[in-house]
């Protein structure tokens, strides 16, 4: 990291994920870092931007720090009007209205196929994993609603091992299903996902097999790092750059948004 800057991968990987967001986007985001992320980009490089939570609130900015849940006060308090989850789910993102939303994975795979229903280990079938995991997880939300409906979806993960796998216990949220042109065989609206943002770098999908490959990595990790920790057999993209470091510009938008600094202790 920079002598002049300090900040977290956490941060980092908020950041990089803001910028992929612009500023003529209607927006959604699910609860967390998929929130911050959003809520900095339109502190700092997207004033125009239109966000909607999966709740329903609209046209919000935080007040008093990152927001707990969809319908937090801090988001409540100073928004343009209120709805429903069907509104924001079933018919804003389920139309193909909606041009991004951010989600969080606890579990993905090469395909950008996300996990978070459970973990199971062994040759069992997707019953298994579902009723009798070996780690039971949050569940969906309005993940895949946004996977399936969003014009493109950015991911954000933490880099481990763990997380990272050549195919996903249980599909929560699609991705690219088993590459190529899958979702487009099953009529799903949305695009897919974009990008996967995580605190080590950027991956996004080959144009052809939808397979994602490493297109970035950060000015503290490398593409080493990266893959020993990349659960398939992952590719480089030849144009593979490293991310520029935060500038002091988008550190301080990013903290006037984690007021209460969430991010700054990991």
């Amino acid at each position: 990291m920079s002598a002049s800057l300090d900040y977290t991968r956490q941060e980092m990987m908020a950041i990089a994920t803001g910028r992929e967001l612009r500023d003529d986007d209607l927006a959604i985001f699910g609860v967390g870092l998929s929130m911050l992320a959003g809520y900095f980009a339109q502190a700092c490089h997207a004033p125009n931007i239109r966000t909607m939570t999966e709740g329903g609130v609209y046209g919000a900015t935080p007040v008093g720090g990152l927001p707990w849940g969809i319908e937090c006060n801090r988001i409540s308090s100073n928004a343009t009007s209120f709805t429903n989850a069907i509104d924001a789910l079933g018919f804003l993102v389920a139309s193909g209205r909606c041009d991004v939303g951010i989600i969080g994975a606890a579990q993905v795979d090469k395909f950008g196929n996300v996990n978070t229903t459970g973990i199971w280990d062994g040759d069992g079938t997707i019953g298994d994993t579902y009723r009798l995991p070996k780690t039971r997880l949050t569940g969906a939300g309005g993940a895949n609603d946004i996977a399936c409906g969003a014009g493109r979806v950015i991911i954000m993960v933490t880099h481990e091992a763990k997380r990272f796998a050549d195919k996903v216990s249980y599909i929560s949220s699609p991705g690219y299903l088993d590459g190529g042109n899958a979702r487009e065989r099953y009529g799903f609206v949305g695009g897919g996902p974009s990008a996967i943002v995580t605190t080590l770098g950027i991956m996004r999908p080959d144009p052809q097999t939808k397979e994602f490959i490493l297109d970035a990595w950060y000015p503290f990790s490398s593409i080493e790092e990266i893959r020993a920790n990349t659960g398939w057999d992952l590719k480089v993209s030849p144009n593979a750059h490293v991310v520029p470091e935060p500038t002091a510009e988008e550190l301080a938008a990013l903290r006037r948004v984690d007021e209460t600094g969430m991010l700054r202790k990991k």
